[in-house]
Parts: C-alpha cells; sequence; structure tokens
C-alpha cells in the first residue's frame, strides 16, 4: 500500500467498517462523503421527541464470532440478546416465522395439510430427476416448499416487496433471502430442536438497546479521534474525473460550497452503483449507461405512530403478504429494546414497498394512516384513538430489484468499473446486491485489506459459501 488518501463515499456499515479497518492499520488520511446529517445509511436509527425507531426490523446475527467480538468492542454493555418472535398474518390467522410446522398444522384444515404434504412429496419426486434447473425465484419456492405451502406466505410477500410476480424475480433472491431453507430443514428443526440450521432459522439475535445506529454512531466516534480523518456530512459527489485507469479527482457538494479532492490514492464507494455510472467523467461508454437504466430499486416507506399504550403485541415484526393489505410488515420498536420507548407508551413502524415517485412514495403521514387504521383495528392491535402522532420516512434505494435480466446488466457495468483500478464498491447499493448489515460490514473490511495488501479480493462471495473470515483475516480490535 502506497501513502495516499482514501476517500470513503456513504457513512454506512460498508463504508465506515472500511475507513474503520483502514485506520487501524495504517496511517492514511480518509475523507468520509455522506449525503445524510448522520451515519448509518439504512442502518439509522430515527428520533421522533422521545422515541426512537430503526428503518424497518434490524437484527444483528451472523456466523462469524471474529464480527460478534467487533460489535462487542464498539457497543459493549450496549448490546443486548433478544428472543425472537416474528410472524405473519394469512386469511385472519397468524403463523410463526420461520415456520413451525406444528403451527402450521394447527392452523390448517386436514385438506389443506394433505395438500402441503402432496405437493411437497410431488416436488421432491420431480428433484430426482437429472438436469433440472431453476431460473426464478417461483420455480426455486416451490421446488423447497411445494407450491401449497410456498403460496402461503413465500410468493405472496415476495411480489409485495417487489412489486413483480414471482416468475420474472431470478433464482438468486433465494440465495440471498431464504438461502438452506425448505421444508425438509423447517421439519428437522421441530424434530431434533438442534440450535445449528440455516441462519433464517435463529431464535435470538443481538441488538444495540438504543437501535441499530448505536454501532455506526460508535465507529464514527473512534474515527473522529484521528485528525486526519475527515466527515463530510450533508454531501455528495458531483463528478468523478478518471483517466481511464483511477479516479484522478472528486467534486463534492457540501453545506460550504464545492469542494475537489484531487488525486485520491484508494476510492470506496456504497453509494448506489447506478449513480455512480452517472457521475463518471469522461462518461461511461453508451452500453454501460443502458446497463445502469435497466437496474432498478425497490423504494421503501415507512409510516411511523407514537402511540398511548403500553405494548401492541409481542412479536419484533409481523409479515402481511396477502396484497388486499396495503402495507407489507409492522414492527414494534419497543420489542427489541425497551428503551426505544418511554415509559408507558410504545410506536409502530408500518413499512410499505413502493416504486419512487408512485402514489405510495408520493402519499402524506394521514394518507398512509387512512390506508392502514381499518386493517389495524381490525387485527386488534389498536385504535386511532391510541395515536398521539405520526410520521413519514422514505428511501429511495432500498433493495437492489433481482428480475430475470439484472445479472448480465450488472456484469456490463462491473466489468466496465473493474478497469478503475482505485475503485472499490462496497455495501447493497454499491454492489446491487442484496446484504445484511453483517455482510456489509464484512465488505468494507475486505476492500480496507484488498487495498492494505494490494490484492483485490472477491467481496461478492461474502454471505454464500465463501466466508470472509475464513481467510484467514483477524478483525479483532486494537
Amino acid at each position: 500500500m502506497q501513502n495516499g488518501h482514501a476517500v470513503i463515499m456513504g457513512a454506512g456499515p460498508a463504508g465506515l467498517s472500511a475507513a474503520y479497518e483502514l485506520k487501524k492499520l495504517s496511517k492514511i488520511p480518509i475523507t468520509i462523503i455522506e449525503k445524510c446529517e448522520k451515519v448509518g445509511g439504512l442502518s439509522k436509527t430515527l428520533q421522533f421527541g422521545d422515541f426512537k425507531t430503526d428503518i424497518g426490523p434490524h437484527r444483528f446475527y451472523s456466523k462469524n464470532e471474529d464480527l460478534y467480538c467487533l460489535l462487542r468492542n464498539w457497543v459493549g454493555n450496549n448490546l443486548i440478546t433478544v428472543n425472537r418472535l416474528t410472524r405473519f398474518y394469512v386469511d385472519g390467522k397468524f403463523f410463526n416465522y420461520p415456520l413451525d410446522f406444528k403451527n402450521v398444522i394447527a392452523n390448517l384444515t386436514a385438506s389443506q395439510v394433505a395438500k402441503i404434504l402432496a405437493d411437497y412429496s410431488f416436488e421432491k419426486l420431480r428433484s430426482l430427476f437429472p438436469g433440472r434447473q431453476y431460473l426464478s425465484f417461483e420455480e426455486r419456492v416451490v421446488s423447497d416448499f411445494g407450491r401449497s405451502l410456498a403460496e402461503i406466505n413465500i410468493l405472496n410477500y415476495t411480489e409485495k416487496v417487489w412489486g413483480l410476480p414471482c416468475s420474472q424475480i431470478s433464482a438468486d433472491w433465494a440465495k440471498q433471502r431464504i438461502k438452506d431453507l425448505s421444508l425438509f430443514e423447517v421439519a428437522k428443526k421441530l424434530i431434533l430442536r438442534s440450535s445449528r440450521g440455516p441462519k433464517t432459522l435463529i431464535d435470538e439475535f443481538y441488538y444495540p438497546d438504543q437501535g441499530t445506529e448505536l454501532i455506526y454512531e460508535r465507529i464514527a466516534e473512534r474515527l473522529t479521534l484521528d485528525t486526519h480523518t475527515t466527515f463530510e456530512l450533508q454531501s455528495y459527489p458531483l463528478a468523478l474525473n478518471h483517466d481511464n485507469e483511477r479516479i484522478t479527482e472528486i467534486v463534492i457538494q457540501t453545506p460550504a460550497g464545492l469542494r475537489t479532492i484531487s488525486n485520491p490514492e484508494y476510492v470506496v464507494s456504497s453509494i448506489p452503483i447506478t449513480e455512480l455510472v452517472t457521475l463518471l467523467k469522461p462518461s461511461a461508454p453508451p452500453e454501460v449507461i443502458e446497463a445502469s437504466r435497466w437496474l432498478k430499486f425497490r423504494s421503501h416507506t415507512s409510516l411511523f405512530l407514537t402511540i398511548h399504550k403500553q405494548s401492541l403485541f409481542k412479536d419484533q415484526w409481523i409479515y402481511f403478504p396477502e396484497k388486499q393489505i396495503p402495507f407489507g410488515r409492522i414492527m414494534e420498536p419497543k420489542n427489541f429494546s425497551a428503551r426505544l420507548s418511554p415509559p408507558g407508551f410504545t410506536s409502530l413502524l408500518i413499512e410499505f414497498f413502493c416504486w419512487e415517485n408512485d402514489a405510495v412514495w408520493t402519499a402524506t403521514a394521514n394518507d398512509l394512516l387512512h390506508m392502514s387504521i381499518d386493517w389495524l383495528e381490525r387485527m386488534d392491535f389498536l385504535r386511532r384513538a391510541d395515536i398521539i402522532n405520526a410520521f413519514v420516512h422514505r428511501e429511495k434505494y432500498a433493495y437492489p430489484v433481482y428480475d430475470l435480466q439484472y445479472k448480465e446488466h450488472l456484469e456490463v457495468i462491473t466489468a466496465y468499473l473493474r478497469r478503475l483500478v482505485n475503485l472499490f464498491c462496497v455495501g447493497r447499493s454499491g454492489m446491487f446486491r442484496y446484504n445484511n448489515q453483517d455482510h456489509a460490514l464484512e465488505m468494507g473490511i475486505m476492500a480496507a485489506h484488498s487495498i492494505i495488501e494490494n490484492k483485490r479480493y472477491d467481496i461478492d462471495t461474502i454471505g454464500e459459501e465463501q466466508e470472509y473470515f475464513e481467510k484467514g483475516f483477524s478483525p479483532s480490535d486494537e
């Protein structure tokens, strides 16, 4: 590694962990550019008076004990263990999620259970024939669960999240979201009562007691102790000049005006890859620009209600796959940590999955409440009179959409960006790859090691078969 200047674009989990690891293992000056007024990215914790909420359910779970060591070092005694309870609501009944076989049977008629078992057996017989390939999410999930069980929750909810038929969603989404999960694994867990199993089947998780943003506030606090680390908040890049081999100059808009960063030695980007492409000067080739236009992000609108009740339900969050229900998921922050609501009160985050500028995206708090309240009252969660106040939060780049063509378009973009030898893309938006915050942290750490060791590691394998910490790196703190 040369003695240069590193620029981190985006202060979410991936960007901050990259900066932290670089600072820990080197003396390199770092500038961190973040468009919001505080750090955390999609893992920010929002505050409304005395109430706090994350932007959707954020639990911390990882297969890597070394990552837990880092987490404990950052958060210390503020890290609590939460017993997980999540369910989904279908046809007026609540089903445990992850699926509990006994609970499913108890909620269904004998004929429905028989149909589930018959469909599953049929799919297992089909799997015995060699050469079967799965192109769509629908094909993959039906093979793993049988159509009857898949349609109860997984297919309908997935279509609600993505706004696309499951036949048009790539089978890659099954690898990302429900990897190794099947009816067989659900039944095996019930029989063996094993603590081991697919990642989706965990019964407890870690959580910072003041909200998940606490992790990133603590990282930022440590970074700011170093005089060679600069945060540019409420700032964003306007142009990335390059010579076809390196990023040579970054022009950013800051509250104080334009600033130009010349000759950055390294650039780590977690900003949306589709935006990154449009900032390059000279412009990317037409085929790269065209490919970026085909990649889509699903947006997310939240309605946050402060409520004059002690409690609404016991779950951390509940899914609503049925399409006639306008929202997709609700969460009660108090069930993650009692510190997220004042004593005697609670709150509710209602999540809507949408496209930027559609009717849900542009809806007011009153509009969203009008859409939701009849359902919430029908389920006996609350009454309109219980609500103290309502707030709206929007995220434009919430989920990269894994449609059937996304991979070929993404490869066109990444093949071009790989020519810029000092550019490292990380994170969910930066790599157009769905991941959880543990994966995002690992991506940032791995990017830092690519810089430090002058060896470009394959960040895209994180969260799949090849885990970062299997490479022998130890991110234990100083």
